[in-house]
């Protein structure tokens, strides 16, 4: 857990409804002004094919928006400095308007196979792709470049990483393909000895 994220959290109401039910609150001092992206949190982002955005509008609802892509299609950028291409949808640019009131955004990065979540808070920029032709190639393979209208800048500010409680294992087609694969192949194997018996017992 990085220090600077519960700082965030912990706000003078958090603070109090702990004190309710525990009968304590938890301080968080001296944390630093950010936490910086470790080799740990730079590899899970690396390798992740979705995740969930939390945005603020300027009448102050909450709104959590579903972004995917193929896996990697988040980039660590620098220590603090994550971006990722907003690839065509369904045109109502709640997450974008959001942003341009209130920058601050809240990530759910989520392993569901390891049952792993990392958590990140930050301050995100909306940039139109046509203008950053530099940063599109550093966030979009060619093949793709046809579906980004905007890009996503964050600087994380902090994360943390929750324990595995509650998540309930789930895997794509693709992880289902590959834990299958074994079984699959000593299925094969078994069905051509059995179908060699079988020969064998006809002869005899």
């Amino acid at each position: 857990m990085a220090d600077k994220y519960m700082q965030l959290v912990l706000t003078p109401a958090v603070q109090e409804a702990q004190d309710k039910y525990f009968g304590k609150h938890q301080v968080v001092e001296n944390a630093p002004e950010t936490d910086a992206l470790t080799p740990d949190e730079a590899g899970f982002i690396d390798g992740r094919d979705s995740f969930y955005m939390a945005t603020v509008s300027e009448t102050g609802w909450p709104y959590v928006q579903h972004r995917g892509g193929p896996p990697g299609f988040v980039k660590v950028l620098g220590p603090n400095l994550i971006g990722f291409a907003d690839f065509k949808g369904n045109r109502q640019l709640v997450s974008t308007g959001n942003l341009g009131v209130t920058d601050r955004v809240a990530l759910f990065m989520m392993d569901y196979p390891n049952r792993t979540r990392l958590k990140l808070l930050g301050h995100a920029r909306v940039l139109d792709a046509r203008e950053h032709p530099e940063l599109l190639d550093q966030l979009v393979p060619d093949k793709l470049r046809t579906k980004v209208e905007r890009l996503f800048l964050i600087q994380v500010i902090s994360y943390d990483w929750n324990c595995p409680q509650y998540i309930t294992p789930r895997f794509t087609a693709a992880e289902v393909e590959k834990y299958a694969a074994g079984l699959k192949a000593r299925i094969a194997e078994l069905e051509a000895q059995l179908a060699t018996r079988n020969q064998e017992l006809s002869r005899s």
